[in-house]
């Protein structure tokens, strides 16, 4: 009786086997180094052709080789990646989900949403603070486990309405989530630049990088996007893409 007892275990045993092999890579999936939400602004401000430049410069920036090289310079080689724009208080859309990027294919169908998937934000004011918030509940509710966890909010305006961007900053910062900016300085004179870094960035190694204008967008975003994938901070907090070395921006 023993004996057969023992028998009926040992196949159950042999039995969970292949569904214990199937679970597991899920559970290793969720590690990942880095959390990466892109909040990129969708505000009126922002009209069609500087729209199109903006999705355009993340597409092109993420199938950029430095990009894919960051990522495979991670200890896991992955990491967890979703874009969304943002306006008013409550004007949020996700244009893409939170997913796992391993590989140039990975980048090559997140970059092809942002290239074809349709505008739906039009205007609504500029609530900075709501969209960090925004940003640090996403990555907090996400199924990944990121060694860093980091909001990237680009933007061509300071606060108009909502939350002040301090606020929603130091609340991003309190759940140990760093905030980096990327001020987008399309009107001159308006000190968003030091906005920027006054109210908008925070946390572990957290910097901005300002792009002169939206034609300027690219540079700038693939810039930081390397930086902060690979876990790199600029020799200052605050680099614009125009005065980095044509060297390195062509790399």
């Amino acid at each position: 009786m023993i004996r057969f007892f023992v028998f009926i275990f040992s196949l159950a045993i042999i039995w969970q086997q292949p569904a214990l092999a199937q679970m597991s890579p899920t559970a290793r999936e969720r590690a990942v180094d880095l959390e990466l939400i892109l909040m990129a602004d969708g505000s009126g401000s922002v009209d069609d052709e500087e729209f199109i430049l903006q999705r355009h410069g993340y597409a092109k920036a993420l199938r950029d080789p430095g990009i894919i090289r960051a990522i495979k310079g991670g200890i896991l080689g992955r990491i967890a990646l979703s874009y969304v724009e943002w306006s008013g208080p409550d004007l949020k859309v996700p244009i893409v989900n939170w997913t796992v990027i391993r590989s140039s294919a990975d980048l090559e169908a997140f970059a092809k949403i942002l290239e074809t998937h349709p505008r739906e934000l039009y205007g609504g004011g500029t609530a900075v603070g709501d969209a960090i918030v925004h940003g640090a509940e996403s990555i907090l509710g996400n199924v990944y486990d990121g060694t860093r966890r980091v909001i990237d909010l680009s933007g061509d305006g300071p606060d108009r309405n909502g939350m002040a961007a301090v606020d929603g900053r130091d609340y991003a910062v309190a759940k140990r989530i760093t905030v980096n900016g990327l001020p987008i300085l399309a009107f001159e004179g308006d000190g968003l630049e030091a906005f920027y870094r006054d109210n908008v960035i925070g946390g572990p190694g957290a910097f901005y990088v300002a792009a002169r204008g939206f034609k300027d967008f690219f540079s700038a975003v693939r810039r930081k996007l390397i930086l902060e994938i690979a876990g790199r901070t600029p020799a200052t907090i605050n680099q614009t893409a125009k005065s980095l070395p044509q060297s390195r921006q062509s790399r």
